[in-house]
């Protein structure tokens, strides 16, 4: 029952981590369901590691959606460079432009 718990948490918490942050991510339910356990756990390992706040906290719920943001950030980043070298999704980029200019 507490993994079910954990998956349902990330899940709530993926969701409002991709509301608040800006621009479209291509990702389904379960990227948004890990995305949201990965930033629970990343920020409620740095917001107790800080003393922000012990386990159990309600405030832990905020310091996971922040984690969940967080990953989501680094995850979007990382899909926008590999987008723009590979040209994935029949976007043709810069480079291409160029080549194909000369």
């Amino acid at each position: 029952m507490e993994i079910l718990s954990w998956v349902l948490f990330g899940f709530v918490v993926g969701l409002i981590a991709r509301t608040l942050m800006p621009g479209r991510d291509a990702m389904g339910l379960l990227a948004t369901t890990v995305l949201g356990i990965v930033g629970a756990l990343l920020g409620g390992w740095l917001g107790q590691a800080l003393g922000l706040y012990r386990s159990g906290d309600n405030i832990g719920f905020i310091g996971a959606t922040i984690g969940a943001i967080v990953v989501l950030g680094v995850f979007n980043a990382i899909n926008r460079r590999r987008t723009r070298r590979t040209g994935i999704g029949g976007r043709v980029t810069d480079k291409e432009k160029t080549d194909r200019a000369a």
